[in-house]
């Protein structure tokens, strides 16, 4: 996801109906040292009692952040004021997920939300037009009903939701550019949920100040340990993004045991030999990147059986217990959970017995 500046966001801050009815009831009296100001200049102006949403000690010490702080203070303390009203109420705090990950509209007073600044007013859709003809004439009949109010998530209530529920979730949302800094298993493990235009945009960020052929290096050595969709996303960049350096990487991984077999099958590599115990971890792992992605279940069985018969699918099934991949077992339970054919699926819970099997001896 896409976030404005510290800056902006600060800005936003000091421009919520909170922070101006903080500032109001907070402000030295008449006559006394003022300081930075009383903030009545401050965006919106706030309703009588905003500020009794946060008790008096945490009132006090936000609105000196508010007249004082840097950005990055006003920021970190508009975090706690968040976690601390909109958790109290679990209604509100679902109010601010579905506004975040379904992106619904908000109808009706924004309510605290509002005040927080994390809403905004949005336009209603117009009203389809009236057949001609079928309209009011010369203003006789029922008045058109008012249009609801709409708020959607602002600038800010993007930032603010997505602390909130990776605080809950434990879950990281990735924020555009916040991978610069970071090493290549970390941007392979964030770009996993990034679309393809901003997944370039992102690697391009992460390459600026790098050497083009040691930053190849770094993520064809994070390969090996990224999840499978990870290393598929790493793999397609080293293909098509890295250039020589990138293709001159894969080249010299596809030797590697298990991975070279993975970007064998990735890139069409047909001249690339593997071994059956080669071919079922690279097959498990393709469609682990399916089932990582959300893929459908019938996407993740089609990926395997590759126009092969029952047969021939529940001969491949049989290979799986011999490939040690950490997915195994959760491809092979959708092909007993999901398969409709009956022998693939006795095939696929004979395969998983013999993985346990073969896990206790392997210790």
């Amino acid at each position: 996801m896409r976030l404005p500046s510290e800056a902006e966001l600060a800005a936003a801050v000091r421009a919520t109906p909170l922070t101006t009815a903080l500032l109001r009831a907070t402000a030295p009296a008449p006559g006394t040292d003022s300081g930075s100001g009383s903030g009545s200049d401050v965006g919106e102006a706030g309703a009588a009692g905003d500020e009794e949403l946060l008790d008096e000690a945490l009132r006090q010490r936000v609105a000196q952040v508010l007249r004082e702080g840097e950005d990055r203070q006003v920021l970190s303390t508009w975090t706690e004021v968040c976690r601390d009203v909109v958790l109290r109420d679990e209604q509100v705090f679902l109010c601010l997920v579905r506004l975040f990950m379904r992106r619904e509209r908000l109808s009706g007073p924004p309510g605290v939300l509002g005040t927080l600044g994390l809403v905004r007013r949005v336009a209603q859709d117009p009203p389809p037009a009236a057949p001609r003809g079928r309209g009011r004439r010369g203003g006789s009949g029922p008045a058109d009903p008012e249009p609801a109010e709409l708020s959607a998530l602002s600038p800010l209530g993007s930032w603010a939701a997505r602390g909130l529920i990776s605080e809950a979730s434990g879950q990281d949302i990735p924020v555009m550019g916040s991978f610069a800094s970071r090493d290549a298993a970390a941007l392979l493990q964030g770009l996993r949920s990034y679309p393809e235009p901003e997944r370039l945009e992102e690697l391009t960020g992460w390459l600026a100040g790098r050497d083009r052929g040691e930053a190849a290096e770094e993520v064809g050595a994070a390969l090996a340990t990224a999840s499978p969709l990870g290393r598929a996303v790493g793999v397609e960049l080293l293909a098509t993004d890295f250039g020589d350096e990138g293709r001159r990487v894969l080249d010299r991984l596809i030797d590697t045991p298990r991975l070279g077999a993975v970007i064998a099958a990735r890139l069409g590599r047909d001249e690339r030999p593997s071994t059956p115990e080669e071919i079922a971890w690279a097959l498990v792992d393709m469609a682990a990147t399916l089932l990582e992605f959300g893929g459908e279940t019938d996407e993740v069985i089609a990926s395997i059986a590759m126009g092969m018969d029952a047969e021939e699918q529940a001969g491949t099934l049989t290979l799986f217990a011999l490939g040690d991949h950490p997915w195994t077992a959760q491809v092979l339970r959708v092909f007993i959970d999901h398969h409709p054919d009956r022998r693939v699926a006795a095939a696929a819970r004979k395969a998983l017995r013999r993985l346990h099997g073969l896990a206790s001896i392997r210790g």
